[in-house]
């Protein structure tokens, strides 16, 4: 592989998790003009479908060699994967309800080694040494990047529980997408994975917001589940031009597009350790933007987070890659 390719590859992947690490932060600030995680996850999907729709569109008219379509088996495999895509999407919004942006990253995070654990589960066998020190040191890094050191801190439970719920969605994200109809076209990839996920995001509007408005049998299910009952009002269609589009762009559509473009030119390896620039990057936009307090410590804990992550990537006896 020649240099150019490598570091056009390590632009595209930083980019990519650049962009998805600040979108995090355009949804907390949907959520305090008033916004549902309904109406912001809605908004999200149904206009990175249309916008991945036309892409595929003007791919399919404008490519000189046929595209590879796929079969009835990876269409059903790409579209039940999907739904892990959008489970991670809405169980990470869930999360930054209720807690810090900068914490539910961190947790998201968590990821790194959910990811060792499947992959011990699927082969049956012992971690290699150097993921195991990695996984304690993403542990060690997450109490203090979750400020867990203090002892007069009040993490809700509500928003841990989702954001390492996040994180477990994402692993399986993760590990299908590696995994399933490696040969199809980037963009019809993603379109039949996003619709996965689309399916998701509708049934929670229907549960939480829809339903519970016209149905007392689903308001009393719903509010078994929450307090709150500012979500149960008609759907607020200005979501789709206040924050739609970028949550769309920043979520759906460019990260995706960017990570493979980026991945085959750097390798899984090199490519996980540029995409956990995210991990800073939604920190730093937390921190300006919605001006979330990050000591000292918190910092010193993503450092190690993001040192684990290429410690967990670097070569060894075997071309051995993890997430």
């Amino acid at each position: 592989m020649q240099k150019k390719n490598i570091l056009k590859g390590i632009l595209f992947v930083g980019l990519g998790a650049s962009i998805y690490g600040m979108l995090a932060t355009f949804v907390k600030l949907a959520y305090k003009d008033g916004f549902t995680t309904s109406e912001v996850t809605s908004a999200q999907f149904i206009i990175g479908i249309t916008g991945l729709l036309i892409l595929n569109f003007i791919q399919t008219i404008t490519s000189k060699k046929k595209l590879v379509s796929p079969t009835n088996r990876e269409f059903r495999m790409l579209l039940l994967a999907g739904t892990s895509l959008g489970c991670t999407s809405l169980f990470y919004y869930i999360a930054v309800q209720y807690i810090n942006v900068s914490i539910a990253i961190v947790l998201l995070m968590q990821s790194v080694w959910f990811s060792v654990v499947l992959e011990s589960i699927i082969k049956r066998k012992i971690p290699e040494l150097k993921k195991i020190i990695a996984t304690v040191i993403v542990l060690i890094g997450t109490v203090l990047a979750t400020n867990l050191i203090k002892t007069d801190i009040q993490l809700d439970w509500h928003g841990l529980f989702w954001g390492l719920l996040a994180a477990a969605s994402f692993t399986a994200t993760m590990f299908t997408s590696n995994t399933i109809a490696t040969n199809l076209p980037v963009l019809r990839k993603s379109i039949i994975m996003l619709s996965g996920g689309f399916i998701i995001i509708m049934l929670f509007l229907i549960f939480a917001q829809i339903g519970p408005l016209h149905s007392p049998a689903l308001k009393d299910l719903y509010l078994n589940f929450t307090s709150n009952t500012e979500h149960i009002r008609p759907f607020n269609i200005s979501i789709f031009w206040k924050y739609g589009l970028i949550l769309a762009l920043f979520g759906t559509i460019i990260p995706p597009i960017f990570f493979n473009l980026g991945f085959p030119n750097t390798g899984l390896g090199v490519g996980s350790i540029v995409s956990s620039l995210e991990l800073p990057v939604s920190v730093t936009m937390a921190f300006v933007l919605l001006h979330e307090q990050v000591i000292l410590s918190q910092w010193i804990g993503i450092v190690l987070i993001l040192s684990a992550i290429v410690l967990m990537n670097l070569p060894g006896k075997k071309t051995e890659v993890l997430a």
